[in-house]
């Protein structure tokens, strides 16, 4: 009963919410959400079950795919559908402009988060204090956009799709496109389509997952490498102990002990090999 599933959440409801329903349904322990959507937002929720919770931050750092609808015209305070309207506007972008803006996104950048935003300060949520009438701003954060395609027109909206890096925020990327632009703008429909190596396709509906449908946390990274360990190198891997001389580039790897059996994840850096989780 140790690791993750895939959930397909749908618009209107919290992450939380899923990862509630499907804790009730199954008559799990524990179970964690690796990735907030907004309740606007669907698509593909990574769910980590009991012991596959220690792995969450393996996929909390992995980058993520999504399609994005964006309306021209009107900002909102909180850069999506859900908020209010601050500002609008009459122009009527054009084509090549959107086309030119979006790819001066593409690559390293700095990136403002909205005002409504999980983020924390002073150990309360961002939105918590907009909801109040005080909008924080926090330091901007490097994110990377990897590509922006498949890229359609409206009279006075568009819709694409977008690999980006942890953190990132696709509401701050319509609001910073409609000031690219001049005219404002908002996140009007965001489908999370991929995280890492898992697809939205995969995922099931909180009513239709079930138990047999669970991967294994060793299956969950199969995009890992192996290394397989001696005895005295599998006690001491186990204890938390460095191992030198490991013949292998620096990266993740799955780790095996003598008999072939999974012990976690490690990660090696100039020929050490070091601890990084035990099942």
């Amino acid at each position: 009963m140790d690791g993750f599933l895939l959930a397909f959440k749908e618009k209107g409801i919290s992450s939380n919410r899923l990862v509630q329903e499907v804790k009730r349904s199954l008559s799990l322990k524990k179970v964690g959400h690796l990735g907030t959507l907004d309740p606007m937002a669907e698509g593909l929720v990574i769910l980590a079950i009991n012991r596959a919770t220690r792995f969450s931050s393996f996929f909390l750092e992995s980058d993520k795919s999504y399609i994005a609808g964006i309306t021209f015209g009107t900002k909102t305070d909180t850069d999506d559908a859900m908020g209010q309207v601050i500002e609008s506007s009459e122009i009527i972008p054009k084509e090549k402009d959107i086309n030119e803006a979006l790819e001066s996104f593409i690559g390293e950048s700095m990136q403002v988060a909205p005002f409504f935003s999980a983020l924390k300060f002073k150990g309360k949520p961002l939105y918590k204090y907009a909801r109040e009438g005080e909008f924080i701003s926090k330091p901007p954060r490097y994110i990377n956009i990897f590509s922006i395609k498949d890229i359609s027109h409206d009279v006075n909206s568009c819709s694409l799709s977008i690999h980006c890096s942890k953190g990132t925020y696709i509401r701050s990327i319509a609001r910073d496109l409609g000031d690219k632009i001049g005219c404002g703008a908002h996140l009007s429909s965001l489908t999370r389509t991929s995280q890492g190596s898992f697809s939205y396709l995969e995922a099931k509906k909180p009513e239709a997952i079930n138990i047999d449908q669970l991967i294994s946390i060793e299956s969950a990274f199969n995009n890992f490498h192996d290394i397989h360990l001696d005895p005295d190198q599998t006690k001491n891997f186990s204890n938390g102990v460095k191992i030198l001389d490991i013949d292998h580039e620096n990266n993740y790897y799955k780790i095996y002990d003598y008999s072939s059996k999974f012990l976690g994840l490690g990660v090696v850096s100039e020929s050490v090999l070091a601890l990084k989780r035990l099942v």
